[in-house]
């Protein structure tokens, strides 16, 4: 029996139309998050989930809590499970970063998983924390279900890892929807099958065509 993991982003929230750096900021869900993951509550109501963790930022904990409450689950917090720091880009627009430090811009575009912008923290930052995590979790749940929430660089990051993808080209090539799940079966903490990515059917048929929210290899400059 494999251990599986239900990997989930948080659901959206009062920054999510705007196109703002925010791994760091802690924001809170907007009316249409809670309502993506009480959608999600729904979805996993009778699945038999042994424990839930979360990144300690206000939107993963509340999407958690609210996905975990229908189990009788307290969410326990890491701080390893927590967005990207972009460091000096917190707060501010794509548009703005792009004006003011072009430069810096410019390598993250090019290697988002070994360059990080003043203060802040590369791909491979966030996956030596994360992903010990991940293992600690897998070898503690043998053969059980859990929960996780976390956010969008960070899932991506993981998943790119754990099947062995290219990490730098995790932001052109993998997408994560507000409130989306995550199946991944462990056979044990090195082996891992994808399972289910990127779904929200709880709440929209189909994931929106990728836009600015991803790289300009998909948009052009």
């Amino acid at each position: 029996m494999a251990t599986r993991l239900y990997l989930v982003r948080h659901g959206a929230t009062t920054l999510s139309s705007e196109d703002r750096f925010a791994g760091a900021t802690d924001v809170d869900l907007s009316d249409e998050g809670r309502a993506q993951a009480q959608a999600l509550a729904r979805r996993l109501a009778h699945t038999n989930l042994a424990a839930a963790f979360c990144s300690p930022m206000r939107r993963t904990h509340d999407t958690c809590t609210i996905i975990a409450g229908p189990h009788g689950l307290t969410p326990v917090g890491d701080a390893g499970l927590r967005e990207v720091d972009h460091g000096h880009w917190e707060g501010l627009t794509r548009q703005e970063v792009e004006h003011r430090y072009a430069e810096e811009y410019a390598a993250w575009e090019e290697d988002p998983f070994t360059f990080a912008p003043q203060g802040g923290e590369s791909g491979a930052h966030v996956v030596a924390r994360a992903l010990p995590v991940i293992r600690r979790i897998v070898i503690e749940y043998r053969e059980r279900a859990v929960l996780i929430v976390s956010h969008k660089a960070t899932l991506r990051l993981l998943i790119s890892t754990l099947l062995g993808f290219d990490q730098r080209g995790y932001r052109d090539r993998l997408d994560q929807s507000p409130a989306a799940l995550n199946v991944l079966d462990f056979k044990d903490p090195v082996r891992a099958r994808l399972m289910l990515f990127n779904d929200t059917s709880h709440y929209e048929p189909c994931p929106p065509p990728p836009g600015a929210r991803l790289s300009k290899w998909w948009v052009g400059d």
